[in-house]
């Protein structure tokens, strides 16, 4: 499965795809429903980053403003302030590709402009301006899929196959990033678990997430610590969620995800770890089992 997409280009920086790539959150945020305020200053956040590289991240996935159902909204400098001084302290010291996460097309542009390789957009380039700043740069860009705005996250939508719905509305974003001059090899597609879905519908997505395989372009899930882990598990504190997003992330990965955006960095690079040992075990052959034999009867 691991060579179907050799690699992702992040501007002056490449992805090999030879394996699940596992993406470390840092939230620059006071807000974010699970790690809100811990890093919200620059060097808070920049120590985070780096130690999240030591345990093994492959890219760094950096907010200004949390997308949490409920969260208040950002004015565009802030968000530029909070994200563009992290991006140049963290470039110099780095080899792994910096993504910012946003929807808006000004701190794209800002980021973009202060060294980011990568866009992680929870509306698919579908504000205005969005899809011009990104094709005017060698960045990847995450496709995600959500039905509603950027704030509408926590409101559930009627899906008549969600699966074929996702499928549907990645195809689209693909096709219109493709005819902005986005080319595949800088594309990622997020289901968007826990965007405008409730947990039976997150699960019923995972069980089908394969069929985003034949979009032509790697996929990323997103579980982290999410509610329907917690729905699942019964974690009403979003960071005990670790061994119940571990779980969904190591389904999705065998569903054909290329890549897992993280908060606890070290445990998941471990379980990926167990994961490609297993994998890596020829399939038994199939053999007659020895059976008992018996005296004759008189």
């Amino acid at each position: 499965m691991f060579d179907v997409f050799p690699t992702l280009e992040c501007g002056d920086r490449t992805l090999r795809l030879d394996r699940p790539q596992v993406m470390g959150i840092v939230n620059v945020t006071p807000d974010s429903f699970s790690d809100g305020g811990q890093h919200a200053d620059t060097a808070a956040a920049v120590a985070h980053a780096l130690a999240l590289v030591e345990q093994g991240a492959d890219l760094l996935d950096i907010g200004g403003e949390s997308t949490r159902p409920g969260a208040s909204p950002v004015s565009v400098q802030e968000e530029i302030d909070r994200v563009v001084p992290v991006i140049e302290a963290l470039l110099p010291q780095v080899a792994v590709p910096l993504s910012v996460d946003t929807f808006k097309p000004e701190v794209m542009r800002a980021a973009l402009a202060a060294g980011a390789h990568m866009i992680n957009d929870v509306q698919a380039l579908r504000q205005p301006g969005a899809l011009e700043v990104v094709a005017a740069s060698k960045a990847a860009v995450v496709l995600m899929h959500a039905v509603g705005g950027p704030y509408d996250a926590g409101l559930a939508q009627a899906y008549v196959d969600i699966a074929g719905d996702v499928q549907r509305f990645l195809a689209e974003r693909v096709f219109s990033a493709e005819m902005a001059g986005i080319g595949r090899k800088r594309l990622l597609l997020d289901p968007g678990y826990g965007f405008n879905k409730d947990t039976a519908q997150n699960f019923a997505l995972l069980a089908a997430q394969d069929r985003l395989n034949d979009l032509g372009a790697p996929v990323l899930a997103g579980f982290s610590r999410k509610r329907c882990i917690g729905d699942v598990t019964g974690r009403t504190v979003a960071a005990e969620r670790m061994a119940g997003s571990l779980a969904a992330h190591l389904l999705a990965v065998q569903k054909g995800a290329m890549m897992v955006r993280v908060h606890d960095v070290a445990a998941t690079v471990d379980a990926l770890k167990v994961l490609a040992a297993f994998d890596a075990v020829p399939a038994p052959r199939a053999a007659k089992p020895d059976m008992p034999r018996w005296p004759d009867e008189d």
